[in-house]
């Protein structure tokens, strides 16, 4: 996979995809990252990349031309047509689901935003994706931008060293996660489950599953609404309820 980040504040990036995941990802050639200051495609000697709004208003708001620019560079050295992600307060919210989608295409490309927005011919005529990471605002696009390529990366084949690990996150099957324990097997009078240490595999399975249930229910109970429960976990769940 091929990632562009564009941003006017490219040293942002530095300490992210250089470390654990994201390093080892590049280092297994599963990914590799650019990171574009897109001022430097500004057509003016002063590279202003922002301008005053038509009809008024507080703030700055982006030009289309740097980042047209920009993204027609980044076209013309692709071997795919890239997904041009907007990150935004006013995109789609994010979730494992759009990350396992992300995670199919050859080549994204992040505009990064700064300011008070950016020209609206922008997100109609260049932009295939918009995406929020909740109903916030921040000061840049660059943090969403590294926080949506870092659930996207870890799910590329390769990356991480257990191939089940993504498959069994929170959210990659519909519900939450179930505990984890590990040595001590009791710790100052804090002990791991029986069933865990037991060495049953099948009780094991079943105490996860019934746990993920679990958790679900009592933190997460509108993932329930359109997660497909089996006959046994409808009954689970039910006995939960009863609680």
């Amino acid at each position: 996979m091929r990632i562009d980040f564009l941003s006017i504040f490219p040293k942002m990036f530095e300490g992210v995809l250089h470390h654990s995941i994201m390093k080892k990802a590049q280092e297994k050639e599963a990914v590799k990252f650019n990171v574009i200051n897109f001022r430097d495609y500004a057509d003016n000697k002063h590279q202003t990349v922002d301008d005053y709004p038509y009809g008024g208003g507080a703030g700055m708001v982006l030009k289309p031309q740097p980042i047209f620019d920009a993204v027609q560079a980044i076209k013309d050295t692709s071997a795919a047509e890239p997904r041009v992600i907007l990150v935004c307060p006013q995109g789609e919210r994010f979730n494992q689901q759009k990350a396992e989608e992300l995670a199919e295409a050859e080549h994204l490309v992040f505009i990064c935003g700064h300011y008070e927005g950016y020209d609206e011919r922008i997100r109609q005529h260049l932009v295939t994706d918009e995406i929020s990471i909740g109903d916030f605002v921040l000061t840049g696009g660059e943090l969403p931008s590294m926080t949506i390529a870092d659930s996207v990366v870890r799910l590329l084949p390769g990356v991480l060293g257990n191939e089940d690990s993504p498959v069994l996150d929170s959210f990659s099957s519909g519900l939450l996660e179930h505990p984890h324990y590990t040595r001590p097997a009791d710790f100052r009078g804090m002990r791991v489950p029986d069933t865990l240490i037991s060495g049953n595999h099948k009780l094991i399975d079943e105490w996860r599953e019934q746990e993920s249930l679990k958790r679900t229910f009592e933190r997460r109970p509108d993932l329930l609404e359109t997660y497909e429960l089996s006959e046994k976990q409808q009954k689970y769940i039910e006995k939960l309820k009863k609680r």
